[in-house]
């Protein structure tokens, strides 16, 4: 059995599971609501205090799906009471970023400036000049946002210069050295 499917899901208080014919699931919580359909094979079961996700077989293919089931409902729990953030640290002299209402103007060193429109639900936020901040209840939403700003400048190796994740580690590579002699 799945170390990880069978974890039952412990739900905090204010927050509901609702489970609809055809594993229609909707989470709400103090911070909104999250809703996605889930493979009919799972059985998803809700008590006062927790959820429980179960598979008919041992077939590979529901073996697959059980841990996956539970980690992305497991998700949306999260999401709807706590909520989820990635933060993103710009590097370079004159690199900066602002917010522009609640869109996001990106200076990395273009001809132009790149403007990040965020989707619904999520919000963005800076702190100093150099960390934009990504928030939302749906951590696969917060996770695409902040990849799709980290790829307007990815960081280059020699110099590190560019947009990365909070605590990312990046490689330097040493650059061209004088000869010495000859």
């Amino acid at each position: 059995m799945s170390r990880i499917g069978k974890k039952p899901i412990p739900l905090p208080d204010k927050v509901s599971v609702q489970v609809e014919s055809d594993n229609h699931v909707k989470v709400t919580g103090p911070r909104g609501e999250l809703s996605a359909v889930f493979s009919p094979d799972m059985k998803i079961e809700v008590s006062e205090t927790e959820a429980l996700v179960s598979r008919p077989t041992d077939s590979s293919q529901h073996r697959a799906m059980h841990g996956l089931v539970r980690s992305l409902l497991a998700n949306m729990v999260t999401g709807v009471s706590k909520g989820f953030e990635k933060k993103l640290q710009i590097v370079g002299v004159g690199y900066r970023a602002e917010l522009d209402g609640t869109r996001l103007r990106v200076r990395v060193g273009y001809s132009h400036d790149v403007i990040v429109e965020p989707p619904p639900g999520l919000e963005l936020a800076i702190e100093g000049n150099a960390t934009i901040v990504v928030r939302g209840n749906d951590k696969a939403a917060v996770g695409q946002l902040a990849a799709n700003i980290r790829a307007i400048r990815k960081v280059e190796p020699y110099k590190g210069k560019g947009i990365r994740y909070e605590g990312e580690r990046v490689r330097r590579k040493a650059g061209k050295q004088a000869k010495i002699g000859a």
